[in-house]
């Protein structure tokens, strides 16, 4: 359904340090730069972070969340750890299991500098 998705930023350069270290305990390679913007390219999609065009000031998605996803619980860990690490803020509940509607997922919530709140998923597999 997507092709990317893409957020602001107001330190293109701490953006960068920050993605290239957080999307890299998911198997993400660094990102490409392209003038105002980088890029993180995957078979399944492209996360973009850029300045904004208008030259106006960055803000985050009230409400908004942008969702990853972790091939384990302690892939998420080592995700919410790292954003720690480097200046996120954790948000929401801890990270853990959570079930909804029959679906069990381990979530792992966190904010980004620019207020982007981000999330690592790990969706359970269905007992056979």
């Amino acid at each position: 359904m997507f092709s990317h998705i893409m957020i602001g930023t107001n330190d293109l350069d701490r953006a960068k340090s920050f993605y290239d270290k957080l999307l890299g305990t998911l198997g993400v390679p660094p990102a490409v730069v392209d003038r105002h913007r980088i890029f993180y390219r995957t078979k399944t999609g492209t996360f973009s972070v850029s300045k904004p065009i208008d030259g106006k000031p960055a803000t985050h998605a009230n409400g908004g969340t942008i969702g990853f996803t972790a091939a384990s619980p302690e892939q998420a860990d080592a995700w919410h750890a790292t954003g720690l690490a480097n200046g996120a803020t954790t948000c929401e509940d801890p990270p853990g299991m959570r079930e909804m509607n029959g679906m069990k997922m381990y979530l792992a919530y966190l904010r980004d500098h620019d207020g982007n709140k981000l999330c690592a998923l790990y969706r359970v597999p269905k007992e056979a």
